[in-house]
């Protein structure tokens, strides 16, 4: 199939949401090496899984297009930041990406149903759903580390009973990931 017989500013919205996941996902990742290298293990330990979350989302974007038979192409991400001035400015930082992708997933359901394309709108339902969660528990944890009044071993007990595995999509089923075989 043609990118031509699709609606174009969705796909190519939906590409650029592949580079921004992956992106995430490696901004994610450095902020868990800042976490670990702060001996803060529960927080470096979200932050690797929530890497791993991002970057699944991709793969699954990926999946995507290549089940409708479109170009795809991975390159370079965008730019990722490495060093933070506290806990809390690295949790606030990712916080703001988590909303910046909410609101470019966001558009991306707006832009399918405007053109029309209800299978790629019900394809960005399931990750509409999970960046609503990622905001409201990045949002959380900033509202726990605020609260802790610097005291790290809250926070981290905090990480530790409420943070460990990520809830299940609301809604239904998960699309299948790239590179993930038949039934992951």
């Amino acid at each position: 199939m043609d990118d031509s017989d699709l609606a174009q500013p969705f796909i190519a919205l939906l590409r650029a949401q592949v580079r921004h996941g992956l992106t995430v996902s490696q901004q994610y990742l450095a902020a868990a090496v800042y976490f670990d290298i702060q001996r803060l293990p529960q927080l470096a330990g979200h932050s690797y899984r929530r890497s791993e979350e991002h970057r699944g989302h991709a793969l699954r974007i990926v999946q995507y297009l290549i089940d409708r038979e479109l170009e795809i192409t991975i390159g370079g991400l965008g730019e990722v930041r490495e060093t933070f001035e506290s806990p809390r400015a690295a949790v606030a930082f990712l916080l703001a990406r988590e909303q910046t992708s909410t609101d470019q997933v966001t558009e991306l359901a707006r832009v399918a149903r405007e053109w029309g394309d209800y299978l790629g709108e019900r394809f960005v339902s399931w990750l509409l759903d999970r960046e609503q969660q990622d905001v409201a528990g990045m949002s959380t944890l900033l509202t726990v580390l605020d609260r802790s009044a610097g005291d790290m071993f809250d926070v981290e007990e905090f990480v530790a009973r409420e943070l460990r595995s990520s809830p299940a999509p609301a809604g239904g089923s998960v699309p299948k990931m790239a590179g993930s075989g038949p039934n992951k």
